[in-house]
């Protein structure tokens, strides 16, 4: 049997800053060098909710704030689409932006509220000034359920903390990671997970990016779909080597 996988790109022309692009090229990559086939559907401005319940695996990465702000208008309109997904099991990684576009609100520096989607059960708060940049490693081994660390690159004002509903990705081994004061990185609820880490994170990580191709794989056909085992020594070598010089 020939497996298929529709990525939802959401706003690819709006939001997708620090390489997020590489997300779609790993996932695409990963699932072609094992023989499923895979199609692309970038999610726009006034696209229709159905592009949306069509897609298997959804990605949505970070922007500034002048396209958050076109995007959050449009996304208003997506919001049922996008929640009965990510209830439903469906996958999706959401980076910076699109994982703050996710929760409850966003509390300006100067104190202004603006009213996020409320899919999931977190906010954030950008109390001005120091912004968190750089190299971030995090622990995942509780996600993962074996010994596993992600890298990737941080660069956002906002500080995001989740509700008693969520577990966080991982926990900070060096950098500052959500919020700079819990010690957790990103978030998952149910498929569904959000993440600051750029880089991008998927070409970096591939576990996870297998991750979310093994789950849209069940999702779909519902049964365990083993994935051929890929040769990702050249990945793990520069992440041995982005650790080395984090330490």
């Amino acid at each position: 049997m020939k497996y298929s996988l529709t990525i939802g790109w959401l706003y690819p022309d709006l939001m997708s800053i620090y390489g997020d692009k590489g997300n779609i090229i790993a996932l695409q990559k990963r699932c072609e060098w094992r023989g499923i086939a895979v199609t692309i559907k970038k999610i726009s401005l006034d696209a229709p909710s159905s592009e949306i319940r069509s897609s298997d695996v959804l990605v949505m990465g970070g922007a500034q704030d002048s396209q958050q702000t076109i995007v959050a208008k449009d996304l208003v309109k997506k919001k049922e689409a996008l929640q009965e997904k990510i209830e439903n099991g469906t996958p999706g990684l959401f980076v910076c932006g699109g994982f703050q576009f996710l929760g409850k609100y966003y509390k300006e520096a100067d104190g202004g509220i603006i009213q996020q989607l409320g899919v999931l059960d977190m906010c954030t708060v950008n109390p001005g000034g120091k912004r968190l940049i750089g190299n971030i490693s995090v622990d995942a081994s509780t996600f993962f359920g074996r010994e596993t660390m992600l890298v990737g690159f941080e660069n956002h004002g906002g500080r995001t903390k989740i509700g008693k509903a969520m577990k966080p990705l991982g926990t900070v081994i060096k950098g500052y990671g959500s919020n700079a004061e819990d010690g957790q990185e990103g978030a998952v609820y149910k498929n569904c997970i959000g993440t600051y880490l750029h880089g991008p994170i998927l070409p970096k990580n591939p576990i996870l990016a297998d991750w979310l191709i093994q789950k849209a794989l069940e999702k779909k056909y519902k049964k365990t779909i083993p994935l051929v085992q890929l040769d990702d020594s050249l990945a793990q070598k520069a992440r041995e080597t982005v650790s080395e010089k984090m330490l």
